[in-house]
């Protein structure tokens, strides 16, 4: 095999010298090649016949196959190798890989010697390499990768979202001083930012650092403690004097109480400090880590709501899988913000990311842009009984990897499971009270998808939330009335999330011809379900303040590789956006309407082009006031609200034969706002779901 020497070593040498930590990204040059090696003790890999491919991380080999079919994609092992020409500096130093997130199981090798196991996609993971490397020789390093599911390793199968295989998040070569901040504290910061009594006046902050001596001597250091404002002014300093032995981590604790603080107030002003803890050794700085801090406090209070810093705060959330079409699981960070800024745009404050822990640069995002977040383990869908350790695992990991970001509200602990039932209660009992030991200060939610508060999995976390899709998987649209009743007359008392709702849209399926429920398996999902659905269910959240939280499922298509159904293979497509991230359907911009203060104009149906009826239904959605609305240039009179103050309806509107022009202007602050679509009728015609399914059988649409 041809001899890579990195670029990264270049830029580690130009670098050793200073003492502070090094990270550096051990992204490029890598080597990779599916298959189960016959002798994985050996891992010759010089001697494995067959094609290597060049890949850049992030990477997945499951990008293409497994959004084509649950029988379709690869599911089990696969190699990664990558040659490191490691300094001959780097050996007073101590040197470790940390992997953001690979799927599912890994084993990584350094020449030959097998250093590290992780069981779980979605969290990330650090080794120590600095035994096994060869100082001023060439390294090999080997990944072995597993995305095949197994009963111990959640989630046990592929069913509710497919698993990508490979390593798919960042991987980061770190190297410190001996004596250090703790690197391998699950893969933490190795500090945990704490705050209490948080009010207007003040807020008491507490940093929590561990650190590590590799020495076989105790060395004195001194621990740095420091609290920047957002501009970079120092408001507050501890400094500690320790003899730092070498058996095990110590913990060490800085206290501060912050004096008329600037509070994180979510997307109105999401201000945030710097913590710096700084290891100091004969005056010079020799590691340093940096986390965010906002000061806020959440307090969600049965029956009314949401409350950020004593002051009620709407919770209009969307639920969100990062998987891309044709990319998979493997994004950059530009794909992280093109969602986000969706998600902005739309106007809702709170995301759940589903279902599992997500990019830890998604987080920090959410930190600065204001987002309220909850963070989720892939606990999801089925039990088998021997997936308690490794839940508890994946739990602890995600705590402390995310626990300094101010976005986060909410620990999830597990989502439709159910039977055993005396089990999974069991397990998310111990779950609860993991979490409130690892952070105490935050809350924990399950999530149940029967929508029953008395079920007996329920209420062992500090929020119930449910899954309820009322005219799709069960009833009918408005069936969701007596449900949210039953919730506000039973359990007020309650916290209550509102955690998943949602219907099916295919941009290609279209009709006028609408009922309040449709056949969720079946394979005509037209775009205007999905919009008459969400138009009526959010009017009944909105006006129900037992729930105290809602996510609609979800923002963007994406894949279920069990899934078969449409004309779309392997995907969920009740995102309001399409999986190639291209389209926004009509029910984005009803949400946008309700939740935005961007001014927004919006004609419904605009892909519905070939009308059915002349006599025909113009919605539109205005948050800038009624609107005027012109039909081949005359206008529309007989306006009426619909369920919301944004939405407007003419009924009765009589189409011109052939091509019509529909424009809808509306004015704010002298600004005139218009939208206009085209719609085509050429007589009536049937477009009822039995009768498209015949059409596109017969006539092969």
């Amino acid at each position: 095999m041809k001899r890579k020497i990195l670029s990264i070593c270049l830029g580690l040498l130009a670098t050793v010298g200073t003492n502070a930590r090094e990270v550096k990204s051990f992204c490029d040059g890598w080597e990779f090649q599916r298959g189960k090696y016959p002798d994985e003790t050996i891992l010759a890999t010089a001697k494995w016949d067959g094609k290597w491919q060049p890949v850049s991380i992030p990477h997945t080999w499951n990008n293409k196959d497994m959004q084509s079919g649950y029988d379709r994609f690869y599911q089990g092992e696969a190699y990664y190798r990558k040659q490191f020409d490691c300094p001959t500096e780097l050996k007073s130093k101590r040197v470790f890989l940390r992997f953001e997130g690979v799927g599912a199981c890994a084993k990584v090798y350094v020449n030959k010697r097998m250093l590290g196991t992780h069981k779980g996609a979605y969290s990330a993971f650090a080794i120590e390499i600095s035994e096994a490397l060869k100082y001023g020789e060439v390294n090999e390093i080997v990944v072995l990768a597993n995305n095949e599911q197994r009963p111990d390793v959640i989630p046990v199968n592929h069913r509710l979202f497919g698993v990508y295989g490979g390593i798919y998040r960042p991987v980061q070569l770190i190297v410190t001083e001996k004596s250090n901040i703790t690197v391998t504290d699950n893969a933490s910061p190795g500090v945990y930012v704490s705050q209490t009594n948080v009010t207007k006046k003040s807020a008491d902050i507490s940093v929590n650092v561990k650190l590590d001596n590799a020495d076989l001597h105790a060395t004195s250091v001194s621990l740095e403690t420091v609290i920047y404002t957002q501009e970079g002014k120092q408001v507050a300093k501890n400094v500690k004097e320790i003899n730092l032995t070498p058996q095990g981590s110590q913990p060490f604790t800085a206290d501060f109480r912050l004096k008329n603080p600037h509070l994180w107030q979510g997307r109105e002003d999401p201000y945030l400090y710097k913590v710096v803890a700084r290891l100091v050794k004969d005056g010079k700085t020799i590691d340093e880590v940096v986390q965010p801090l906002g000061v806020r406090h959440y307090e969600m209070v049965a029956g009314k709501g949401f409350y950020l810093n004593g002051e009620k705060y709407p919770m209009y959330g969307v639920c969100r899988h990062q998987d891309y079409l044709g990319l998979g699981s493997a994004l950059t960070n530009k794909h992280h913000d093109n969602d986000l800024a969706d998600i902005m745009e739309i106007g809702a404050t709170t995301v759940r990311f589903a279902h599992y822990q997500q990019s830890d640069y998604l987080y920090s995002r959410c930190d600065s842009l204001g987002l309220v977040i909850w963070a989720e383990i892939p606990f999801v869908n089925q039990v088998t009984g021997e997936e308690a350790e490794n839940a508890k695992s994946q739990l602890r990991e995600m705590i402390r990897q995310s626990y300094n970001h101010p976005s986060i509200y909410v620990w999830g602990l597990h989502n439709e499971v159910y039977s055993p039932t005396p089990y999974t209660a069991q397990l998310t009992a111990e779950l609860h009270d993991l979490a409130k030991t690892e952070d105490p200060y935050r809350y924990t939610v399950s999530v149940n998808g029967y929508g029953h508060v008395e079920h007996s999995v329920n209420l062992n976390a500090d929020i119930q939330a449910m899954n309820r899709y009322y005219g799709w998987y069960e009833g009918r649209i408005k069936d969701i009335d007596k449900w949210v009743d039953g919730l506000t007359k039973n359990y007020s008392d309650l916290r209550l999330i509102f955690s998943e709702y949602g219907a099916e849209a295919n941009i290609e399926h279209h009709t006028e011809i609408l009922g309040e429920s449709l056949n969720a398996w079946g394979n005509y999902y037209p775009e205007e379900y999905q919009t008459k659905f969400h138009e009526y269910q959010w009017n009944v959240i909105a006006n129900h303040p037992v729930i105290l939280a809602s996510y609609l499922w979800n923002m963007f298509d994406f894949c279920t590789p069990m899934n078969d159904r449409t004309d779309i293979p392997a995907q969920n497509t009740k995102g309001l956006i399409t999986f190639d991230r291209k389209i926004k359907k009509d029910s984005y911009y009803w949400y946008k309407a309700n939740w935005s203060k961007e001014p927004t104009v919006y004609l419904t149906q605009r892909r519905n082009t070939q009308r059915e009826r002349k006599n025909t239904t113009v919605t539109v959605y205005s948050n800038i006031g009624t609107p005027k609305v012109y039909l081949n240039g005359k206008e529309l009179t007989g306006i009426r609200q619909g369920y919301t103050v944004v939405h407007f309806v003419f009924d009765n509107v009589t189409l011109a034969d052939g091509k019509n022009t529909l424009k809808a202007v509306a004015m704010k602050n002298g600004k005139e706002y218009v939208d206009e679509i085209e719609w085509n009728y050429n007589g009536e015609r049937d477009r009822s779901p039995e009768h498209y399914l015949n059409e596109k059988e017969h006539v092969g649409l």
